[in-house]
């Protein structure tokens, strides 16, 4: 593979030319088509085949105009003043009236006639539902409903809308994502010792995850995805991006403090040893990604196959863009002087390796333990999906949330649906049963109201309301939909089909459509990397050690995610408006991103011992080696991921925020405690063994050679290159 590598790399910079304006053009043409052709986003997660899900698909069918996309309308009377004052039902009336005029709305409720309206006649709200899906409604007519609540707020009504319309998008862009970039910048610029150096990973990650996103937002054309998978595959493309980039270019500048060193054959080498790391580790990441799609959960599969693209990329750009980009600048990037150069390995990297292998056994039950506590929090995790409670503090669906629990009660927000299909059951009968049902709902003792059934034109569909005691986040609302769900035997037996549905429903059922993937997906992933590590290394323990490292590196993060999310510690430092479930998905997320990452540093970092210890047989050496070589340059690497991963940490979108605290803080864990700590102590410990491999597992495992120990010597390859521009001439 090395040999392969090295005459590619070296293709490429002689036809740098070509090399870049291939990619420049790839840019313009996806670039053109996903900002001129793209499709629409969904702020929606719909999982085929849950309970909730059936009941939204037969609402569809049955009801059409139920499932149109509903803006809730919260109306708010000043302290001391109700709705029912004549000046102010006024103006309820007139905005209502004007909102039904608004393009799409095809029905919009009157809360004084339909006593929507709290107990104290503060607080009441108004449904607008539109003919289109919620994803489908279009911000003209959201605006214009928003302007038709003029003369409400004339009249000193507080007006903030809620529902399934008027979810909140999710942007990125802000300050916060590009002061991670500038922090990557600045990284940069230390582990390269040049501003010129630092410039080129972070120019052409911006390439490759420019194509992918764009790419991606081209295929929302034909593909419906959400919001978020977009943010992802930027997020994920843009730090390894820059990281790839970076292994490659640090590598290059090592041999170019000798001047007489061939600049073309010095980028050949980088491709070829790190250029080969790149590859296997981005192929861990694709898998992980990849494998998102056994969960059987489309927008998760999207999701996935979104960011290993956008992966894919950024390992295309760093065998081919980057050194054709290289050879541009040729002797440009050489150290100022040899001196610089011979720093650069990081004199701290070696005297942390013998720091580590001196008591290896003390520092990894230090280590272990010290994760292990880290982890505690995540016994406790509950999963589940964002509510309004979750957006920013001064945000209009917060504010609608806050006043419909102050009016209504902390359940009014997590309203559940008992939808039941009649069509199999007896018409005489219908009436009878759905009677019964209802006030076997309203026996629970978590429910607190539980509306009159609502049945559509022919009665082969009832629709009942049923309001919880508590709060959409809370786990007694969990276990509600469990309960009201084991009156589906009894409804079955009548002939008739109970569904318990509703977005707190919604948010339940898929996370236990994840909780029951979630040991295929971890199967998966653990089993194909084990496999592209033991090809990389010829070794059985390394893998394995690399696996286990993994998952204290998972447990860790997510108890830390656990702490600050679900159990609310730093919500002011990280603007967090309320503690809730953890996001139903990130933890599946976490797991492929996170592992996928993981082995890059274990690639990068493991691969120069392995690359010592090939040309000295010197196992205690070669460790030592491998930390001083790579440590410096994998700290800058994991310290710019963190960078990147945490610019997302302030996105309003709280899935996005809780998504880049969990990656950002699993990156640091798993690259200073796991990999630069616990890695060369375990190694220590294992000695020889670790580069060890059964005689039939040697056999028939293939040498892939990514130490680049069957390179041509520089001698021949500087023979080699005056050969090629002879024979060009």
């Amino acid at each position: 593979m090395a040999s392969r590598l090295y005459a590619w790399a070296r293709w490429m910079a002689r036809r740098r030319g070509r090399v870049i304006a291939v990619w420049l053009l790839l840019l313009a043409v996806v670039g053109g088509l996903g900002i001129t052709l793209h499709g629409k986003v969904t702020t929606e997660f719909s999982v085929p085949g849950i309970e909730s899900q059936k009941a939204q698909d037969l609402l569809k069918e049955k009801v059409p105009e139920a499932a149109g996309g509903v803006a809730r309308v919260v109306f708010a009377a000043p302290e001391g003043h109700k709705l029912t004052e004549p000046k102010t039902t006024a103006a309820v009336e007139a905005s209502l009236k004007k909102a039904a005029g608004v393009s799409g709305v095809v029905n919009v409720s009157d809360p004084l006639k339909t006593k929507t309206v709290s107990p104290d006649l503060r607080i009441g709200y108004a449904d607008v539902r539109f003919r289109r899906q919620a994803s489908d409604v279009p911000q003209s007519a959201k605006d214009a409903l928003s302007g038709a609540m003029a003369q409400a707020r004339d009249a000193g009504l507080q007006i903030e809308f809620g529902g399934s319309a008027m979810d909140a998008k999710t942007e990125v862009g802000g300050p916060a994502e590009v002061v991670g970039v500038v922090i990557a910048l600045a990284v940069l610029a230390l582990a390269l010792g040049s501003l010129t150096a630092a410039g080129l990973p972070l120019l052409t990650a911006l390439v490759g995850v420019a194509i992918g996103v764009l790419g991606v937002e081209f295929m929302t054309r034909y593909v419906e995805m959400t919001s978020t998978a977009t943010v992802l595959a930027l997020m994920i493309g843009l730090a390894v991006g820059i990281d790839y980039a970076l292994f490659i270019i640090s590598r290059h500048r090592e041999p170019l403090a000798d001047p007489e060193q061939d600049a073309e054959d010095s980028i050949a080498r980088a491709v070829a040893t790190s250029g080969g790391a790149v590859v296997f580790a981005g192929a861990t990441v694709i898998i992980a990604l990849a494998a998102l799609a056994v969960t059987g959960i489309p927008f998760l599969t999207v999701m996935g196959l979104a960011a290993a693209v956008t992966v894919l990329l950024a390992v295309l750009v760093a065998v081919s863009l980057v050194p054709a980009v290289l050879a541009l600048f040729g002797d440009r990037l050489r150290p100022r002087s040899r001196a610089t150069a011979e720093r650069a390995p990081g004199a701290w990297g070696l005297t942390w390796a013998r720091v580590v292998t001196r008591k290896p056994l003390l520092v990894l039950l230090a280590g272990v333990i010290g994760l292990l506590a880290l982890a505690v929090p995540a016994r406790e995790l509950r999963l589940g999906l964002p509510s309004n409670a979750s957006q920013p503090v001064d945000s209009t669906q917060h504010k609608s949330y806050d006043l419909l629990t102050k009016g209504f009660g902390a359940g009014f927000n997590a309203t559940l649906t008992a939808v039941v299909d009649l069509r199999d059951m007896p018409a005489a009968d219908r009436g009878s049963a759905v009677t019964h049902l209802r006030g076997s709902l309203a026996g629970d003792r978590g429910v607190a109201v539980v509306t009159q059934p609502v049945a559509n034109a022919d009665s082969t569909l009832a629709v009942i309301a049923v309001v919880p005691k508590t709060g959409p986040d809370a786990q007694a609302t969990t276990d509600l939909v469990h309960r009201l769900r084991e009156n589906a035997p009894a409804v079955d037996k009548a002939g008739g089909t109970l569904y318990i549905a509703g977005t707190t429903a919604a948010a339940i059922d898929v996370a236990g459509k994840l909780a029951d993937a979630l040991p295929l997906f971890i199967a998966i992933i653990v089993v194909l990397a084990l496999i592209l590590l033991t090809i990389a290394f010829r070794s059985l323990l390394v893998p394995v050690k690399a696996a286990f490292g993994f998952l204290l590196s998972v447990a860790a993060s997510l108890g830390a995610t656990v702490w600050v999310f679900q159990d609310g510690h730093l919500n002011g430092v990280l603007d967090i408006p309320s503690a809730g479930p953890v996001t139903s998905f990130l933890l599946v997320l976490l797991i492929g991103v996170l592992f996928g990452l993981a082995m890059d540093y274990e690639v990068f970092l493991v691969s120069r011992m392995r690359e010592h210890y090939e040309h000295t047989n010197d196992a205690t050496e070669a460790i030592t080696h491998g930390v001083a070589r790579s440590g410096r340059v994998v700290s800058a690497a994991a310290l710019i991921m963190a960078a990147v991963f945490g610019g997302f940490v302030f996105n309003h979108d709280p899935i996005i925020k809780s998504i880049g605290f969990a990656l950002a803080f699993g990156v640091l864990v798993d690259a200073f405690v796991v990999r630069m700590t616990l890695v060369p102590a375990v190694m220590a410990l294992l000695g020889r063994r670790a580069w060890g491999l059964p005689r039939w597992l040697d056999r028939i495992t293939p040498d892939v050679d990514i130490e680049g120990a069957r390179l041509p010597a520089r001698a021949e390859a500087e023979a080699d290159r005056k050969q090629d521009e002879v024979a060009v001439r």
